[in-house]
């Protein structure tokens, strides 16, 4: 509900502060003096569109605050929980534009953006008027009023989560699809691929060890014919020999030379184990260095191959072994797919299934709902004197979507055997208005909505205008809700159970500003009075005035 409203340097209105009240309010006034700046305002707040130019003249920005009642049920809680906002059992929106144009929006005092500010205003406020395009005026809406009127909610709300799981469904099949015709596009070249690599079998760290094998035997022959040749010179053709035939000889001469031989042969015996030693440690190299030119080929075969196969994958040669698991992987996707696709084609059957099932139900619901609606309007339609119109409720095939696969039109004939037709093209200004308001008592329910009806009685007088008042106020008091009506009838404005008056003065500085307040019950008389008879106030009118309130308060 609307508890108060306040604005400050917007058009016309210096300064105000309103409070509002459930049930009915009524807002009069001369043509003119504001009524439409008010609901402008509060449009404002709301994140509707309007007008640019509402800073007043000469301040630097303009702000409206609007608080709402929020019950605890409140569907604007879920909104402000999604947005990160501060809940509680009062919601105050704040709208602020400077001269230039900016605005900005606060939640709870806190910033928000449109969108959000907009999610919450649809949960706060509605707006029926002549022009409204968000009601009776847009049939894009039927739909969603039956659907309201029929307690088809959750029905909706399943068949949007069917629809959800069949698109996600129909999009794993396409991604499916369209993955399984990438691989057979290079199905050639991953059998390829993987076959050249499963005959390499790479190994994790094998390039490395035999680039170093590969350096090993180039090095070997390199320097092994300087070892050879150092081994033979070592050997009985070279030092060895000479040396033996060295210590043969001092031998057989040492007996004769008294012992001036023994250390030249004591240092001999010592060169010969060392020249064995050197000769051993040089053959063991030659050993080592040894390698079979075969093998020499067979390994530089291989790591050219491994090499050369990395270079044509654009991989790391110690990365092949994985990079050809990842083919084998897509192969086997490719092998597989038509399995899957048969799972994935059963997945988007059984999904279209509870769909389209869930489309039929809401078919059904809405068939027979159409018929308790029309009933139910119907049986409005002759308080408010359209007795002899007919409202009915049409229902059309349409593609299955996430509400369905139903599109629906109110459609009304105004006259006696003339054929029924749109309602927005059939109905004039006056007969929409009471068409509308049939439509709200039908679909009244609490819920801290507040509804707005902007001169909905224009176009109709005497006990029409009686009747629309008297429909109002009921609809007040059966749906809990608080509703809010701008109009120039008096007969309207005595239904009211509260009453403001908009009105228009010069201030101190003789700039023309609005102002708007809460009438007593003398001051009510005498606002009916006028509407009733003019500017000039007469007694018979203030007498008039109070038979209507009368009537309002019986």
């Amino acid at each position: 509900m609307l508890r108060a409203l306040e604005i400050e340097n917007m058009l016309i209105i210096q300064r105000l502060a309103l409070v509002f009240e459930p049930g009915l309010n009524v807002l009069t006034g001369e043509t003119g003096a504001g009524k439409s700046i008010l609901l402008d305002a509060l449009g404002l707040a709301l994140g509707w569109r309007g007008r640019a130019d509402v800073v007043r003249a000469g301040a630097p920005h303009g702000s409206v605050i609007a608080v709402f009642d929020l019950p605890p049920d409140h569907s604007a809680h879920e909104i402000l929980q999604q947005a990160g906002l501060p809940g509680g059992d009062e919601l105050i929106l704040r709208r602020v534009c400077t001269a230039d144009g900016r605005k900005s929006a606060f939640a709870n005092d806190r910033r928000i953006t449109a969108e959000v500010l907009r999610n919450l205003s649809e949960t706060l406020i509605e707006l029926h008027g002549q022009q409204d395009d968000r009601g009776l005026m847009n049939p894009r809406s039927h739909r969603g009023i039956m659907d309201n009127f029929a307690g088809l909610a959750q029905v909706v709300l399943d068949c949007r989560a069917a629809w959800r799981d069949r698109g996600a469904a129909e999009h794993a099949l396409s991604a499916a699809q369209d993955k399984l015709t990438a691989i057979r596009a290079e199905e050639e070249y991953l059998r390829h691929s993987v076959q050249e690599i499963t005959r390499l079998d790479p190994q994790q760290g094998e390039e490395a060890a035999l680039d170093t094998a590969r350096r090993r035997m180039q090095a070997a022959e390199r320097i092994g014919q300087d070892i050879a040749r150092a081994h033979a010179a070592l050997g009985p053709s070279g030092a060895e020999g000479l040396l033996r035939d060295a210590l043969r000889w001092l031998e057989g001469a040492a007996a004769m030379a008294e012992g001036r031989l023994d250390a030249p042969l004591s240092a001999l015996a010592r060169a010969m184990a060392e020249l064995s030693d050197a000769e051993a440690g040089v053959e063991e190299c030659l050993a080592a260095l040894s390698f079979n030119p075969t093998e020499r080929e067979r390994l530089e075969d291989r790591l050219f191959a491994m090499r050369g196969l990395a270079r044509k994958h654009g991989v790391a040669p110690d990365d092949l072994a994985e990079f050809g698991a990842g083919l084998q992987a897509r192969l086997e996707t490719l092998d597989a797919g038509e399995k899957d696709m048969v799972r994935l084609r059963q997945a988007v059957a059984k999904a279209t299934a509870a769909h389209l099932a869930l489309c039929r139900d809401l078919t059904s619901a809405r068939a027979a709902a159409a018929l308790r609606l029309d009933a139910a309007v119907q049986g409005e339609l002759a308080p408010l004197k359209l007795e002899r119109a007919i409202f009915k409720t049409e229902l059309f095939a349409m593609e299955p979507g996430p509400e369905g696969a139903d599109g629906v039109g109110f459609a009304v004939a105004t006259n006696p055997g003339a054929p029924a037709g749109p309602l927005d093209k059939i109905a004039s200004g006056g007969e929409l208005s009471r068409f509308m308001l049939a439509l709200k008592l039908c679909l009244s329910r609490a819920g801290g909505v507040s509804m707005i009806f902007d001169e909905i009685d224009r176009g109709v007088g005497g006990a029409t205008a009686d009747a629309v008042g008297r429909r109002l106020r009921a609809l007040a008091e059966v749906s809990g809700a608080q509703v809010l009506v701008v109009t120039h009838s008096p007969q309207v404005a005595a239904q009211g159970t509260h009453h403001f008056r908009v009105e228009k003065r010069l201030d101190d500085t003789g700039q023309t500003v609005s102002d708007v307040r809460a009438l007593s019950q003398g001051e009510r008389t005498d606002e009916i009075a006028r509407m009733l008879s003019g500017d000039r106030v007469t007694e018979p009118a203030r007498a008039a005035a109070r038979a209507l309130l009368a009537t309002g308060m019986a």
